[in-house]
């Protein structure tokens, strides 16, 4: 039984390793002819990991409960530890996948509204509330007429990633 759990300590051990060097074990295949692509994201170190760890607590505990040797803690590990691999493999491509997040730039801030938080001069800057990806996005804000507190404005250029050159709306 102590070989079981020291297996489930060092998948353990790879878990925390993982956080610090995930992506080393991909590396190692890449541009190998045959194997290019092969192994990708099946050797990857949160997916030994959660199959060593599997395979020992699993062995451990069956061990312990039931009893059985060696051999029968390895037949019902085995199976544990691949299907805890085969989860860890299939969140991470899931976690992967998420094209959602793209960065907004500052071209889409062209055309959005907001408003008015601290007045723009006609010789300096003020700033808006803008609505960007969702989220309300504070920035200093210049014009060329003078815009009071309150007022609704259009983005009409960026003069920087956290200025903006905008406009009155006339309702």
């Amino acid at each position: 039984m102590g070989w079981f759990l020291s297996l489930g300590i060092v998948g353990i051990v790879l878990l925390a390793l993982s956080l610090v060097f995930d992506g080393v074990l991909e590396g190692l295949f890449d541009g190998v002819g045959v194997l290019d692509g092969l192994f990708d994201g099946l050797l990857s170190l949160p997916v030994i990991a959660g199959f060593v760890s599997m395979l020992g607590f699993s062995g451990a505990i069956a061990m312990g409960t039931t009893g059985v040797g060696a051999v029968g803690a390895t037949a019902i590990g085995t199976p544990a530890g691949l299907v805890t691999g085969w989860l860890a493999y299939h969140l991470s491509r899931v976690l992967l996948r998420d094209w959602s997040g793209a960065a907004p730039r500052d071209d889409d801030l062209l055309g959005a509204s907001g408003s008015v938080v601290t007045a723009i001069p006609a010789d300096g800057y003020g700033e808006v509330l803008v609505h960007l990806g969702g989220q309300r996005v504070k920035l200093a804000a210049k014009s060329v007429a003078p815009v009071a507190r309150g007022a609704e404005v259009w983005v009409e250029g960026t003069l920087s990633q956290t200025a903006v050159s905008v406009r009155p709306v006339e309702h």
